[in-house]
Order: C-alpha cells, then structure tokens, then sequence
C-alpha cells in the first residue's frame, strides 16, 4: 500500500460514467489513474474532468491532476483498482489488467450484478478481490462531465486492506461503509435494480416513472417473483431503505401519494435522471438485463420456480435492444397488462402439467 504520507494510488479499470465520477471525486485526496476508451479519455484530456451533483455540487479537475490511460500498466503500481466495467466486460477486462497486478493491490469490483466480484476472483491469483456495490446513477452530460443524479452510501465488503480506501473516500464526500454481508447487499442492489428496465422500457426519467403508479406495479411483479427465487436460494437481500426487502412490492404497490410521502429517498432523484439501462438503449449498445432480471429468470430455472413478468421483460428489452430508436416507449397501463399477461399464461401452462 502507499507509505505515509504518500496519496493512495488508485486505478479505475473502464472509466465510464461511474468511473469518471468517482475518479474525478478522489482526485484531490489520492493518486488516480483512469483508464477507459479514447471516446471518454480524450475530452478529459483537452477540458479537463467536471463531476457535479444534483444539489448544485460542482468540482473541476484540471486534466493533470490524473492520469489517463488506454492501457491498463498502471494496477503495477496502485494500491487499489477500482474495476467499473459493464458486467458483461468483466472477463475480458479482468485478463487485460491480471498481468500487470502486484501482490497487495486490493481489487474492487464495483460492476451490477450478483457475482461481478467472483469473476474478477476466478481470474486473479496474486490480489485479494472484494465486491462493492454503487447505489447512485450517474449520467455524462457533456463531452467531460459527469453528474450523479441520485444519492446513496456506498457499500463494500469488510477487508483489511480496504480500511485506505474507505478513508480517502470519506475524505472525497462519499457516505462509504464496509460490511460482513456484501452478497446480501449485492441481491438487494439487484432487487431495487429491476426498476431500471422498466424506466428504459417507458423513456420516462426516473422520478416520472416512479411517480407512475402502474410501472412501479410492474415493478412490484418483478420484485415479488426476484424475493421469492433469492429466498429459495437461502439469501435474505439487504436494501438501503426502512423496510425490509420483503415488503418493497407493497411498497411500490401503494397509491402514489402515499408512496411518494413514504418513499422520500427513493425519489430523491434529478428530474431528467435516467437509469444506465436507459442510457445504454439510446446510444445503441447492449444492456445489462442479463444480470438483473435475466438473473432471476435463470435463477429460477435452476430452482424450479417460474417467473414469468422477469422473463418477459428480458423479452422486451432485447426488442427495445434490437429496434433502436424505433423502440416502443410503454406507457404503465400496456407494460402492466403485458406483465399480468405473462404470468397469467404461466399459471394456466402450470395447470395443464401433470
């Protein structure tokens, strides 16, 4: 690790819209490499990096207060690499950066998903590999800025070589807690998660679509059908709310008066916020529906339990993925009839079995 009075010398693997953001936060207080695509880094490097919140929070980086990179050589001499690549690029991004890992460098994984963080770990041999979880969005607003449009404490999994990282955060303004429970707290980042498909497949920002009382009920499907396949898999999810993650779809099923005076922090969000899911079908790339609702459909499966609206939303998000702009924006009530539908069907195909 740095020795004292040296900064902690940070790289952050797939500098993307939360990479940016946390990089250009930790910039004043550590050493901070990013490393990403020229389509990210190259705006960084003219203009510099600015990272603002919702709340009129606004820091500027100066492009040499970091170091930008397309290569990931710099984990040789950081203290902590910080992995924000897409879940699907886990892999590819984990053997790019393994050869160059010292021992003693403490890898965290910080990408969507139940077992980003194991993948990592399948893969690295010489670093400890812990998970992490994100409970903010973040949106790129402009060709080097960056803005989290909800908030959120960080979470990641006790470590001993993590106390550095948790300090120097605090130290940035980041809310940071380790706990003894990640994989409770990665199934309940999941759960609250099955909301981002259903705003990308309506095209409302996200407080609009909360606001909405028959997407949050469609919502409420996806999560009853999530809790029951997490509970038959022996995981109780933790959620960063006042009510356990049992009681989130009659949450989400109250009238939205109710909800909204109830629900304060889960709508505590900018007015154009949008989930990643959203931003991912507007510029034409590949979701990651397959980590969340894709998730507790092959959970299911290996289960023996049916989930039906899950899976057919997975359906529709890889319609919306495939018809671009041309995609259809659900209102509430069509994507709750077609949700009610699946499950409807589900149950008559389970009564004709023997």
């Amino acid at each position: 690790m740095a020795s004292p009075g040296s900064p902690l010398r940070i790289t952050v693997i797939g500098a993307g819209v939360v990479g940016c953001y946390l990089g250009g936060r930790l910039a004043r207080h550590a050493d901070v490499t990013l490393v990403g695509r020229p389509h990210v880094l190259d705006p960084i490097r003219a203009v510099g990096l600015t990272v603002e919140s919702g709340d009129g929070d606004r820091l500027q980086v100066p492009a040499d207060a970091l170091t930008l990179a397309w290569s990931p050589e710099s984990v040789r001499r950081s203290d902590v690499v910080l992995v924000c690549t897409k879940a699907g690029s886990t892999a590819a991004a984990t053997a790019e950066f393994d050869p160059y890992l010292q021992p003693g460098t403490l890898v965290v994984g910080l990408q969507s998903g139940l077992h980003s963080a194991d993948l990592i770990r399948d893969r690295v041999d010489v670093a400890p590999v812990i998970a992490g979880v994100i409970p903010f969005n973040v949106v790129r607003t402009g060709p080097a800025t960056y803005r989290r449009t909800s908030t959120g404490e960080i979470r990641i999994a006790e470590h001993p070589l993590a106390a550095p990282l948790i300090e120097v955060m605090r130290e940035a303004g980041f809310p940071i807690r380790a706990t003894d429970d990640i994989q409770a707290v990665l199934h309940g980042k999941v759960l609250l998660n099955l909301n981002n498909a259903v705003q990308a497949l309506s095209g409302l920002p996200l407080r609009a679509e909360l606001l909405d009382h028959d997407l949050r009920r469609c919502v409420a499907l996806c999560q009853v059908e999530a809790n029951r396949v997490f509970t038959a898999a022996g995981v109780v999810p933790r959620v960063p709310l006042a009510v356990p993650a049992g009681l989130l779809p009659t949450v989400m099923r109250l009238p939205t008066p109710v909800f909204r005076k109830l629900a304060r922090t889960v709508v505590r969000v900018d007015a154009d916020g949008t989930s990643s899911m959203n931003d991912d079908l507007v510029r034409g790339r590949p979701t990651e529906i397959a980590v969340l609702q894709g998730k507790v459909v092959k959970m299911a499966r290996q289960l023996g339990l049916e989930a039906p609206a899950c899976e057919r939303v997975v359906e529709l998000v890889h319609d919306a993925e495939r018809d671009g702009d041309d995609r259809q924006r659900w209102t509430g009530e069509a994507l709750l009839a077609e949700l009610t539908g699946a499950r409807r069907r589900a149950r008559m195909v389970a009564r004709r079995q023997p």
